[in-house]
């Protein structure tokens, strides 16, 4: 069974809580159950992950590489920004990376149209809300 990889990154915990006009109210509990269900129709296996911490996020990414993931969904939130560290760690990966954002971060503020892991990515789902996880997770799961 392929098995991919679902990160969350920095202030996800508080989806449905932070600015509802840019992430909604749908809770980071309630998008796992979406895409753990999803995974189930699709024959395909999920492990969410959500951290705070940039170093916990780097180790993560490490494990998912050790564990040969065969794919990743990742909203590296704020980190999609600046972190080289992350972009360093996903780099590890020779599977399909996809970008997902709940907000069109290319229609956003100017610091956040730019992405320092876009270029290493398969895809990038943007500013389709909660679909844009299950826009992912379809992505990976017919194109391994």
């Amino acid at each position: 069974m392929q098995t991919f990889l679902m990160l969350h990154g920095v202030n996800h915990n508080m989806f449905g809580k932070r600015d509802p006009k840019q992430y909604g109210t749908v809770t980071l509990a309630q998008i796992d159950a979406q895409i753990a269900a999803l995974a189930k129709e699709l024959g395909v296996g999920v492990v969410s992950y959500q951290t705070n911490s940039e170093a916990d996020m780097c180790e993560r990414i490490h494990k998912g590489f050790l564990d040969n993931v065969d794919g990743v969904l990742l909203n590296a939130g704020a980190w999609t920004h600046y972190s080289y560290a992350i972009r360093d760690a996903v780099e590890l990966f020779d599977v399909p990376v996809v970008e997902v954002h709940l907000s069109n971060i290319d229609q956003r503020e100017e610091w956040r149209r730019k992405s320092v892991i876009s270029d290493l990515t398969a895809k990038r789902v943007i500013g389709k809300g909660p679909d844009g996880y299950r826009e992912a997770l379809t992505y990976l799961a017919r194109n391994e």
